[in-house]
């Protein structure tokens, strides 16, 4: 999850040279990188804690012995990723985490629903090998059967046999190690899923209900190793299933069309999906249950009225100071680049690093107004280019449909809440920003305030004073 870069410098930066060593926008992974950036007030921003009933249910089902599903939401850059994070390090001692990405594990644009099914297959059967031992043959045998009656016929390009990678004590043909080999395969595959062959993918798919009560008793079985090793439970964290790249037609199929994949898994597990999917009219179809259905909202700078927030100002000049010295601002553009992120912590990131570099090219030691201008200025032009259309837009629709709908939300106009292909677009863009309401948990929108600024030139609004 960390990025190319490598992993977070985990003290804070003393000069503008190591800021972009703290900013990376990757989220918090590791217990050190917690400890020293995760930042508990921002959550009071968001009508509290989410995780928290998140966590509650989770133990719940564990102690009542029924698999517990579940799916987080939140536009990109508020800190989902993190947030799990957070929350796997406060259930450590009851479940083990078996974290893969959408984008990283799987062939982005052409995965379907049995490459998510094996992935889940290879993980807990690699893993629990790794910790508690290895399955029994009798269930690798069921796995390497399923294979076994693919044929040339079927074009099928997986070679059975593998690259076979013997262990300490084992057989090189052993059956473990045919199956790592074939699991080997597998994953490559699945990493460049566009090679296979149409007729490969049908007929895996068509016979999906004969893998499903394979993998639940392997499931069972690396549940019961892992339980007798450690005393824990086994947790599948699906994440990047929202992100920019995969097509809408790959998610509904995963999460729609095959939500029975998920549904007769025998295995607790938290997904993160597209929070346009949970707006859909297919969202009733949804393997989730509402109430394992979690939405993280924006960080909450300005209130419904448009005022400054002291409370979310606070929160992110917490996740800034514990990052940077802020004496490295000259007075009052912390607070600017504060207000001007909207609360999005990825657009925060960008903002300071973006200025920390102009001062840098400039030879100043500080970050002043000027370098903050710059940044400013150069966000608010991505935003601007969000708003407009492009040729690769799978939907068309124009600006003076987008203005006016936001327009509408910036006056308050509840009916402009309704979520449609107008308003969804938006809220891909973070031109529109979902926030909890702090008395009473209820939801609402507001406009990022670059995007204020543009209507405002625009002359489509006149600022609120």
């Amino acid at each position: 999850m960390q990025t190319s870069d490598g992993p977070l410098q985990i003290t804070r930066a003393t000069s503008l040279d190591e800021v972009y060593k703290t900013l990376r926008p990757s989220p918090l992974i590791r217990q050190e990188e917690l400890d020293a950036f995760y930042r508990p007030e921002v959550n009071a921003t968001r009508g509290g804690d989410k995780m928290k009933r998140l966590r509650l249910r989770l133990n719940r089902s564990a102690d009542d012995g029924i698999p517990f599903k579940a799916c987080i939401m939140g536009h990109p850059g508020v800190g989902k990723s993190t947030e799990l994070s957070r929350m796997l390090s406060e259930t450590d001692e009851s479940f083990c985490a078996i974290r893969f990405s959408a984008t990283t594990a799987l062939d982005p644009n052409n995965f379907r629903p049995l490459d998510v099914l094996l992935v889940m297959i290879i993980e807990i059967t690699e893993r629990t090998g790794e910790l508690a031992g290895k399955p029994s043959d009798e269930s690798l045998k069921k796995v390497w059967q399923w294979f076994s009656v693919e044929t040339k016929t079927q074009q099928q390009n997986i070679n059975l046999e593998g690259s076979i990678s013997g262990g300490a004590g084992v057989s090189k043909d052993s059956l473990w190690n045919k199956v790592l080999g074939l699991f080997a395969s597998i994953k490559g595959e699945m990493k460049f899923a566009s090679t296979r062959s149409a007729e490969v993918v049908e007929y895996r798919l068509r016979r999906i209900k004969d893998l499903l009560p394979i993998a639940n008793d392997l499931i069972h079985e690396c549940n019961l190793l892992l339980k007798n090793t450690l005393g824990k439970e086994w947790l599948f964290i699906g994440e990047d299933f929202d992100k920019a790249g995969i097509s809408n037609e790959r998610i509904e199929e995963l999460f729609i069309t095959y939500a029975n994949l998920f549904s007769e898994l025998k295995t607790h597990l938290i997904f993160n999906i597209p929070i346009g999917l949970y707006y859909s009219s297919g969202a009733t179809r949804l393997p989730f249950p509402p109430e394992c259905s979690l939405v993280i909202p924006d960080t909450q700078v300005y209130d419904a009225e448009g005022s400054a927030k002291e409370s979310g100002y606070s929160a992110l000049h917490a996740v800034l100071s514990a990052r940077m010295d802020t004496d490295l601002f000259l007075e009052g553009q912390i607070q600017r680049v504060i207000l001007a992120s909207g609360g999005n912590l990825r657009d925060l990131f960008h903002l300071v690093s973006y200025a920390a570099d102009t001062a840098i090219l400039n030879e100043e030691s500080v970050i002043g107004a000027e370098d903050v201008s710059e940044a400013i200025a150069n966000l608010r032009s991505i935003y601007e280019r969000r708003l407009g259309q492009s040729p690769y837009d799978v939907e068309e629709i124009t600006y003076d449909d987008k203005a006016t709908r936001l327009v509408d939300i910036y006056g308050n106009n509840r009916e402009a809440y309704m979520t449609d292909r107008v308003l969804y677009s938006l809220l891909l863009a973070r031109a529109v920003q979902e926030f909890s309401r702090d008395s009473d948990g209820e939801r609402w929108f507001g406009i990022h305030p670059l995007v204020i600024d543009i209507l405002v030139i625009q002359g489509r609004l006149i600022r609120s004073e």
